[in-house]
């Protein structure tokens, strides 16, 4: 159940998605997708010619995000186990990424902000969503300086300092 909360409001999938313009025929990377809460948003938004790819180190997460995506009558997604800043994703796939609540579980965060910058496209958008109730939860300074380091820029910030969704765009020339 989502909390309809002005503190939480950043972290709730319908705003999470809003944020990111999508349209049909996209490809998303729900990275670290958990249990499948954005992945059906996500799949909906960019319709049956578009594609979501829902990617968790946990395979038996994935298998409630399997359920759930079923359960919604989503056909465009796929599922992988892989862990982030290994050097598994596809280069140049993804014109959109999400990474909810995820970064500071990642060993290597900079290996998998590099990953991420990688995989999408020139033009692509990461949206890393961070909220202070999490027990990992990263600031934004943090965030902004992974992100940078990997050759990002931010683009639009939403939220404050405690909840918030912030955009970074891989530059077209990337």
């Amino acid at each position: 159940m989502e909390l309809d909360n002005p503190f939480t409001k950043t972290n709730r999938a319908a705003f999470i998605v809003e944020t990111l313009a999508l349209s049909p025929g996209l490809t998303v990377l729900d990275a670290g997708c958990g249990p499948g809460r954005l992945t059906v948003p996500l799949a909906r938004s960019v319709g049956p010619d578009g594609r979501v790819v829902a990617l968790d180190i946990q395979p038996g997460m994935l298998a409630r995000a399997r359920t759930k995506t079923a359960a919604a009558g989503c056909s465009n997604i796929e599922f992988v186990v892989a862990a982030l800043g290994k050097r598994t994703l596809p280069v140049r796939r993804f014109d959109r990424a999400v990474l909810v609540t995820v970064l500071g579980e990642i060993p290597e965060p900079a290996a998998a902000m590099a990953e991420l910058f990688d995989a999408l496209a020139p033009g692509g958008i990461l949206a890393v969503v961070e909220v202070v109730f999490d027990p990992h939860f990263q600031s934004r300074r943090a965030v902004t300086a992974l992100a940078a380091a990997a050759g990002f820029r931010e683009r639009a910030f939403f939220g404050h300092g405690l909840a918030y969704v912030v955009h970074f765009e891989k530059p077209a020339d990337g």
